[in-house]
């Protein structure tokens, strides 16, 4: 297991890990361990919040560096599948056209723009954070957004039988995987409703339908789901729940 959960931050995060070999049995569970990046990214963001109050920060300054952070710790993974996704989206092509466009490294004018866009309401959704309470919200959407896209891994058909998403699928333990991230959901909706349940509520609307959205979009546009929209609906889901509690 603890193989496993080094697996999980080397592959999704740039936290520092010792060296393991990547194979069937370590991958088997790494999934598993996915939504413990999120617990990290969510600690430091709450800490930052405690640290900017304490220094006297303005809401730009940050909400600019909470916006960071999440970059600092993954590496900027998924927001690169956010931006591959939108290319390949509004190229308006083929499913093959669309899945050549997920893999090519360079980066389209769609990318830069919706990326701007993202940042922009992102930015200004965490402006308006004010409280502790909203602050524990944010972290545990972190958890939250990886949840859903670990279950969407082992429950929604790959676009292709290649790549680092389908490498995690095949090897996974599916069936226990499923089990924990089902836990680490329940866990999340308890946490965030005995903390704000209105919010929360709004906020697992919201993510709900984002979800059936993605398995919907992912199958119509490309035939199945690919690492680079794996990261796409975690971009979303990430920008869905700080808009909603920033309302």
């Amino acid at each position: 297991m603890l193989r496993a959960c080094i697996v999980a931050f080397a592959m999704y995060s740039k936290v520092p890990m010792p060296r393991v070999e990547w194979n069937e049995t370590s991958m088997k569970y790494a999934l598993c361990f996915f939504p413990l990046i999120g617990v990290v990214i969510g600690g430091l963001e709450l800490l930052y919040m405690e640290v900017s109050q304490i220094m006297g920060y303005g809401g730009v300054m940050r909400s600019c560096i909470m916006a960071v952070i999440p970059i600092i710790v993954t590496g900027g993974i998924h927001m690169d599948g956010y931006m591959d996704t939108m290319d390949a989206l509004h190229s308006y092509q083929e499913k093959e056209r669309k899945l050549e466009i997920l893999k090519d490294v360079h980066i389209g004018a769609f990318a830069g723009i919706m990326l701007v866009s993202y940042y922009l309401v992102y930015v200004g959704g965490l402006s308006e954070f004010n409280t502790r309470e909203e602050g524990i919200l944010l972290a545990i959407g972190f958890i939250l957004s990886r949840t859903l896209s670990g279950l969407a891994l082992v429950f929604f058909p790959a676009a292709k039988k290649t790549g680092t998403l389908y490498s995690f699928a095949v090897t996974a333990d599916r069936n226990r995987v499923r089990f924990v991230l089902i836990l680490w959901l329940i866990f999340s909706f308890l946490v965030g409703s005995f903390v704000d349940w209105k919010r929360w509520l709004g906020i697992g609307i919201a993510n709900t339908c984002l979800f059936l959205y993605y398995k919907w979009k992912s199958q119509k546009e490309f035939g199945g789901i690919t690492g680079d929209l794996a990261g796409w609906f975690l971009a979303l889901s990430e920008l869905v729940t700080v808009v909603i509690i920033s309302l």
